[in-house]
């Protein structure tokens, strides 16, 4: 998720990504949150590629927090500021078929699958079956 984010993140790649948020929040382009637990930082999730009122949910969580519920809770909360602050009505999303349980986690928010593209990962270098689905304003 998240754009396909690799890890660990180039730090000056990371700092300029996060300089930038305060602008896209402002102009409405995009929407980014720190998954926090214990006081440290363990994932993102965020709304970007916002369009005629339409946004892809993208998630991503550290190795160690996974399996527990985490990314369907911060998940869950940012669909429904996407929904229920920004006024969008459509939000899209997507993983790679090889990791079910981030599918597993966008069944559970409501989104459904619509289909299965070849895309290239960019942090595993090559191309890749990514599972798409969209989830409508409840």
């Amino acid at each position: 998720m998240l754009r396909m984010a690799s890890f660990p993140p180039d730090r000056q790649a990371t700092f300029d990504w996060f300089a930038d948020h305060e602008r896209e929040w402002s102009a409405g382009e995009a929407y980014r949150f720190a998954v926090e637990l214990g006081g440290r930082m363990v994932g993102l999730v965020d709304v970007d590629e916002i369009k005629d009122g339409e946004g892809d949910l993208g998630y991503w969580l550290d190795r160690a927090a996974w399996g527990r519920g985490y990314a369907f809770e911060a998940a869950n909360a940012v669909v429904r500021f996407a929904f229920g602050e920004t006024g969008l009505s459509t939000l899209k999303s997507g993983h790679a078929a090889d990791n079910p349980a981030s599918g597993r986690v966008l069944a559970k928010l409501g989104f459904v699958p619509v289909d299965i593209v070849e895309r290239f990962s960019r942090p595993r270098g090559e191309t890749i079956q990514q599972c798409r689905y969209v989830l409508a304003c409840r």
